[in-house]
């Protein structure tokens, strides 16, 4: 590099997102399956101690663990499958909501600061994971010709529309559902991330690099743009785990119910 020439700025794009093996020789043991590892291991330990030791005076743990749970059994099993059948699907929908959230919010975490759900394979296990649940559940109640009537051959449709109508719903209620959801979730944390790398390095290159002290308050400025942008971000983390656990225990209810 020419002295006095700045060094040219590297814009943020996929290239970020690239893994190395963390242990040499070991190449599926990369930071999006460490990052996984350790969340399931921290739901596990923050659920164990907070029902250990269960009291009709909660400690504080035991208070978080219930709300977060009661928030899950309530506000999104209850109300979208039904009182009659919700029980059965907490233990999963709560497993899947904490689990999307810490690798979600992972992203904001010093030295860590990598959404797992960035790398689209993950959306798509999380979501064929949802789907076959919703469908299997669905087929075990139905039967599969049962279920197929369900799913695809709304009530109350002229007999012929159905030729229209069975194409669309299959591609709709089927087909289409687990990609939609795998997508949701894959393009916020992917385009959430990128930009806040656009501001944090760009701010670092205006200040460091540019060789005027107008772009450089600039940059400082900018790097005072990515704070707010890493809230908004993490807002949009939890936000996104809510969204996925929502649409797939609705999925559940729509499948288990008696009327389509």
């Amino acid at each position: 590099m020419t002295a006095g020439v700045p060094t040219e700025f590297i814009p943020p794009g996929p290239q970020n997102f690239e893994t190395t093996p963390i242990i040499h020789g070991v190449d599926w043991f990369t930071k999006p399956v460490l990052v996984a590892a350790l969340s399931v291991v921290v739901i596990l330990w923050f659920f164990y101690g907070a029902s250990r030791k269960a009291a009709i005076v909660p400690s504080k743990l035991q208070f978080a663990g219930e709300l977060g749970y009661n928030f899950v059994r309530n506000s999104i099993a209850r109300d979208a499958i039904g009182s009659a059948d919700f029980m059965k699907f907490v233990p999963y929908l709560c497993g899947l909501f904490f689990f999307i959230l810490l690798n979600n919010v992972a992203a904001t975490i010093p030295l860590i600061q990598f959404p797992t759900f960035s790398h689209i394979g993950w959306a798509y296990v999380a979501a064929i994971m949802s789907w076959v649940i919703y469908n299997a559940v669905g087929i075990k109640k139905k039967g599969l010709w049962g279920y197929f009537k369900h799913q695809t051959m709304p009530a109350g449709v002229p007999g012929w529309l159905m030729p229209l109508m069975i194409p669309i719903e299959f591609i709709s209620n089927i087909l289409v559902r687990p990609i939609s959801l795998s997508l949701r979730l894959f393009a916020n944390m992917f385009a959430g991330h990128i930009l806040l790398l656009v501001f944090v390095l760009g701010g670092e290159y205006m200040i460091l690099h540019s060789g005027s002290i107008a772009i450089g308050g600039v940059g400082i400025i900018t790097l005072l743009m990515a704070l707010a942008i890493a809230g908004l971000e993490l807002f949009v983390q939890c936000i996104q785990a809510y969204i996925f656990v929502v649409l797939t225990a609705q999925y559940i209810g729509s499948a288990i119910a008696d009327e389509h």
